[in-house]
């Protein structure tokens, strides 16, 4: 098994034949659920950058290999910020799942959509940091309106 290939398509999952980015968050933010019944959400924000430090060098190994500049397949940017998103959402116990599931579409909305430098970034930043840059902003934006959302709902709704 090509473990590079394993790494960036988070367990092959980038290799779904439709919405590969989707599938990749969604498994994502499984995984992160998992990991965060063991670890504080602190924890899971640091195991997203060291994945992602990893994954501007693995990527750029990848790109070189395929002659393809940021391949549908390659998820892992998907992982980090949807793991950075959920660990500045303020996610515990009480909240879990109205914070996941905001965390989750909030994410997909700002790595599809793609606003201002997050765009920018996507567009003009080459290589493996490129890949990873635009969906680690997208994470910390998501993260912001998930905990500014979470603050509302629990304010105002329940």
């Amino acid at each position: 098994m090509n473990f590079r290939k394993f790494f960036l398509t988070v367990g092959f999952s980038g290799l779904s034949p439709k919405a590969p980015g989707t599938v990749g968050s969604f498994v994502s933010l499984i995984l992160a659920l998992a990991l965060l019944e063991f670890l504080h959400s602190s924890s899971l924000f640091l195991l997203a950058v060291l994945i992602s430090i990893i994954a501007v060098k693995q990527i750029n190994i990848y790109e070189k290999e395929v002659g393809i500049h940021d391949s549908s397949e390659i998820v892992i940017d998907e992982l980090a910020g949807m793991w950075i998103a959920l660990s500045l959402s303020g996610i515990n116990s009480e909240n879990i799942f109205i914070t996941a599931s905001l965390a989750f579409i909030f994410f997909r909305i700002f790595d599809i959509w793609k606003p201002s430098i997050i765009g920018k970034i996507d567009k003009d930043v080459k290589g493996g940091l490129g890949v990873m840059g635009d969906d680690i902003l997208a994470g910390v934006f998501a993260g912001i309106c998930t905990a500014g959302s979470w603050q509302l709902i629990d304010k105002f709704l329940l």
